[in-house]
C-alpha cells in the first residue's frame, strides 16, 4: 500500500560551503522520510546511470560529453550556476535514471516518487538554472520510444516555468507540456508551454490551488494521459528565497494531494520529482517530504 521510491545515496555531491545551491537536501530528505515512517527499505529502489543513447533523445552529443568530461567553457558552466565535479557527474547521470525508474515504476504501480529531479532548464545544448540535464522530458522520450505510449503530461508546478521542457515539446503533440509558474521570477524569457499559467506575485493557498483545481481536472479528462509526469516543487512557499508566491506547508500539501487525486480517481499513473526549493535546509527537507506524504495518503485512499 505503500508507493515505490526511488533514491541513491550519490545525490548529495559535495558543493562548497558557500553555494546557494542546497545539494545536502537530497539525503537530508531521505533520512526525514525515513524517520517519519514515509519511507522504508522494501520500498527503496536504487536508479543506474541513464545510458547515454538515451540522453541523446533530449541532448546533444557535444553538450553532455564536454559535461561529462569537464569541457565546458566558463560562460556554460556560470549559466549551470555548479561547478563540474566527478561526483557533480556522477549524481548527474544517476538522477536521470531515478527520474526515468520512478516513471517505470508509476506505469506498473500506479504511483511512484522519486527523491530528485525536475530540472526544466536543461536546454537540448545547454543547462541552466542548476539543471543540467532535463529528466522528465528524457522520460517522456524514452516513454514514447520503449514503451509506446501516445500521450503523457508534464505538470509543472514548481515556482518558476518549465521553460526547457516546453521548448523540447513545442512540436510534440504527444507530449502535453502544463506549467504554472510566478510570473516576475526565472526565466527572463519564457517559452511557450501547452498551458501556462502565470502568476502574479504574493498569491496565496486559496487563490492558486482555486487556479490548479479550475485547469488540470478538466485537462486531464481532455487528454487521457497514460502517465503524469508532476514536478513538485516547493519554491512557490511564502518563505522560499527565489519565490515571490505566498503558499504555506498545508498549501503545497494540499496543492499535492489535489494532484495526485485528480489523476489516480481516473486512473492515470503518476510520477512525482521533488524540483526547486530555496530555504534553511530544515524547514526545506520538511516541504520537500510533503509529496511524500500526500503520495502515501493517496496510495492507501486510491487501494495501490
Amino acid at each position: 500500500m505503500k508507493p515505490p521510491l526511488v533514491y541513491h545515496e550519490v545525490y548529495s555531491a559535495p558543493l562548497p560551503s558557500s553555494h546557494r545551491f542546497p545539494m545536502a537536501k537530497f539525503r537530508q530528505l531521505d533520512s526525514c522520510l525515513r524517520e517519519t515512517g514515509l519511507a522504508t527499505d522494501i520500498q527503496m529502489h536504487r536508479p543506474l546511470p541513464v545510458p547515454r543513447r538515451l540522453l541523446e533523445l533530449v541532448h546533444d552529443r557535444a553538450y553532455h560529453e564536454a559535461f561529462a568530461r569537464d569541457q565546458l567553457d566558463r560562460q556554460a558552466q556560470r549559466r549551470i550556476g555548479l561547478p563540474v565535479t566527478t561526483p557533480l557527474v556522477q549524481r548527474t547521470f544517476l538522477a536521470v535514471g531515478g527520474s526515468l525508474l520512478t516513471a517505470r515504476l508509476a506505469l506498473k504501480h500506479g504511483l511512484a516518487c522519486h527523491l530528485a529531479g525536475g530540472t526544466h532548464h536543461a536546454f537540448p545544448g545547454y543547462g541552466s538554472g542548476f539543471c543540467i540535464f532535463n529528466d522528465l522530458a528524457i522520460c517522456a522520450r524514452v516513454l514514447l520510444e520503449q514503451e509506446r505510449l501516445t500521450q503523457i503530461m508534464v505538470v509543472d508546478l514548481d515556482v518558476h516555468q518549465g521553460d526547457a521542457t516546453a521548448l523540447i515539446f513545442q512540436h510534440e503533440p504527444r507530449v502535453f507540456t502544463f506549467s504554472a509558474h510566478a510570473a516576475s521570477n526565472f526565466p527572463a524569457r519564457k517559452q511557450i508551454s501547452d498551458l501556462d499559467l502565470p502568476i502574479s506575485d504574493g498569491v496565496g493557498d486559496q487563490e492558486y490551488l482555486a487556479l490548479i483545481g479550475d485547469h488540470l481536472p478538466d485537462l486531464l479528462d481532455r487528454l487521457n494521459p497514460q502517465i503524469v509526469l508532476y514536478n513538485a516543487g516547493v519554491d512557490p512557499h511564502r518563505d522560499d528565497r527565489l519565490g515571490r508566491l505566498a503558499l504555506s506547508d498545508v498549501g503545497l500539501l494540499q496543492r499535492d494531494h489535489l494532484v495526485l487525486d485528480a489523476c489516480l480517481r481516473r486512473k492515470i499513473p503518476v510520477a512525482t520529482v521533488i524540483g526547486g526549493g530555496y530555504d534553511a535546509m530544515t524547514p526545506l527537507v520538511k516541504r520537500h517530504a510533503l509529496v511524500f506524504r500526500a503520495a502515501a495518503d493517496q496510495a492507501r485512499l486510491h487501494g495501490l
